[in-house]
């Protein structure tokens, strides 16, 4: 795939952009926690996962309260595509005032 055709957070479906605004919001959450923060159905919130993932905004680790579960955060890219009126934008302007 070339520079022009990389997918972006825009180009992606609405169930993505929701479970990326859900972790925007709310910081790191399960798979399990993002189905309840978003309303959405177990099986929307892993293939939003996995677009997510895809396009590098999004980021997997082990949940150690209960290793079944991962962990889902969003990476520095995905912070950095937050525009800057956002929570997230707006926790960092803080941290570095």
């Amino acid at each position: 795939m070339t520079e022009s055709e990389a997918e972006t957070l825009d180009d992606l479906p609405p169930s993505a952009k929701l479970v990326f605004k859900v972790l925007e919001y709310n910081g790191s959450l399960t798979q399990k926690g993002i189905v309840e923060e978003s309303m959405l159905s177990a099986r929307t919130v892993r293939y939003a996962l996995e677009r997510l993932e895809n396009i590098g905004v999004v980021d997997e680790d082990v949940y150690f309260a209960d290793a079944r579960q991962n962990l889902y955060q969003l990476t520095d890219d995905g912070v950095d595509s937050v525009p800057g009126d956002s929570p997230a934008a707006g926790k960092e302007s803080e941290q570095e005032a």
